[in-house]
């Protein structure tokens, strides 16, 4: 494929989770970031909806964090993690679990969100090894989570275009809670929905089938995010506490895209007031600077598997990148200027005008529903006859070619921006949305 003028050549990269045909014959590309807005390569401003994936919270190169990368590069680019460690990622470890809510205190780090799944799954199933209880293998997870690419994330995750290619080769030991999502009862909620607390209660039939004395953890997004933005509703996440508590078995929260920041508090844990055993994090750990995650454990949690072993390595697992020395740099960097800048308090104060910004969508031309919750917002089309995802899909590209960065997912688009967002760029996104949605069939 030979690239249009003055582009790179496009054909050697397999690009992800992208319609690579499409995108080649009509690339978009981005050349530069800087706070709130992306620059494309024909010198455009683009204003980041999305915080780039969920994950630029602080907003484009903030010199903060550049220098701190450049910095440790200079100094040590690398160090292993296996049987040495560097100071920095002790310092990471101690930073990050200031932010975690309390006891959830030990710290184990990870390059992305879908090795922070696949870590805290195996540490549910080594916790309970530790305790004399291996025979509690089966995972539960929800249809339409989103829990990462690697085969425990897609295996605990709900999304069939995920799964369906994969299927022979998920883990075995699986189940799946019902999803909360309901147009007819919830459609236009503004923060969290009365209706659907209930269908946590599909757990105690998933127990009663399998026993609670097989059961390992249950895993689910407090905010679903990249499935549409789906919100609990009241009371739902209370009751899975509840249940996981009274049968032994491990909640974790996947907050790769809520921690740091996005409903407005440094956890949607904190936010919602339910604690689970574990937390994954990845995306705005270090403001997508350089790849990092991270999983939060409980230190009961962690100490059983520690002090459970004979002797020599207590857990089999690790990676080559863990604490990378860049990586710490730039989450040290990062939690220093969430806490200067007051960005959490920044995202709770501006959620009020975000909420009316986005319900004033309702009534607009295709939408049927808007959903908000924090900074975060999903407004849903109807689905063309046919093609669903095809008008979520053009409302994405007119609003790249009109200065704004969305995301869709379906027929849903997704708005998160960066918590360094003022009001007027608030007013810019749904406006912008809103004249898009006047031009399209």
């Amino acid at each position: 494929m030979n690239a249009p003028a003055g582009l790179p050549d496009l054909s050697h990269l397999w690009m992800p989770f992208t319609a690579n045909r499409q995108f080649k014959a009509q690339p978009r590309l981005l050349a530069g970031a800087k706070g709130m807005y992306y620059t494309s390569v024909d010198g455009r401003q683009i204003l980041d909806g999305t915080a780039g994936l969920w994950c630029v919270n602080a907003g484009h190169c903030r010199e903060e964090i550049v220098s701190a990368i450049a910095r440790q590069a200079g100094e040590m680019d690398y160090a292993p993690g296996f049987q040495l460690g560097h100071p920095g990622a002790f310092e990471a470890a101690t930073a990050v679990a200031a932010f975690m809510p309390e006891g959830l205190d030990r710290i184990f780090f990870t390059n992305s969100g879908s090795e922070s799944i696949d870590t805290a799954l195996k540490i549910a199933l080594a916790y309970h090894r530790s305790r004399g209880e291996a025979q509690r293998t089966r995972l539960v997870g929800r249809e339409r989570g989103y829990h990462g690419v690697g085969f425990g994330g897609i295996s605990v995750g709900g999304i069939s275009p995920n799964r369906k290619t994969f299927s022979g080769a998920l883990l075995p030991a699986v189940d799946h809670l019902p999803h909360t999502h309901n147009l007819d009862k919830n459609a236009f909620t503004q923060g969290q929905p009365e209706w659907g607390a209930h269908l946590a209660d599909d757990l105690e039939r998933i127990i009663a089938l399998h026993d609670a004395s097989t059961i390992a953890a249950v895993v689910v997004e407090p905010m679903a995010g990249s499935t549409g933005v789906l919100i609990p509703p009241k009371g739902y996440l209370e009751r899975l506490r509840e249940i996981t508590s009274r049968h032994g078995i491990l909640l974790i929260f996947d907050e790769v895209i809520t921690a740091y920041g996005r409903l407005g508090s440094a956890t949607a844990s904190e936010y919602f007031g339910v604690t689970p055993d574990i937390i994954t994090m990845a995306k705005g750990v270090s403001n997508a600077a350089v790849p990092a995650g991270a999983v939060a454990v409980r230190r009961d949690v962690h100490d059983a598997i520690i002090n459970g072993a004979q002797g020599g390595i207590e857990f089999f697992h690790g990676y080559t990148y863990s604490a990378h020395p860049l990586a710490t740099a730039a989450i040290l960097a990062t939690l220093d200027i969430y806490r200067r800048e007051r960005l959490f308090e920044r995202a709770r104060e501006l959620a009020p005008a975000f909420e009316r910004a986005a319900h004033g969508l309702r009534g607009a031309n295709h939408v049927i529903d808007v959903r908000n919750i924090g900074l975060v917002a999903g407004i849903e089309l109807a689905p063309r006859a046919g093609a669903p995802g095809a008008r979520a899909a053009e409302v994405f590209h007119k609003c790249f070619d009109r200065g704004l960065m969305v995301r869709y997912t379906g027929d849903i688009l997704a708005i998160s921006p960066p918590l360094i967002i003022d009001e007027a760029q608030i007013g810019e996104i749904f406006d912008t949305i809103g004249k898009v949605l006047k031009e399209i069939a």
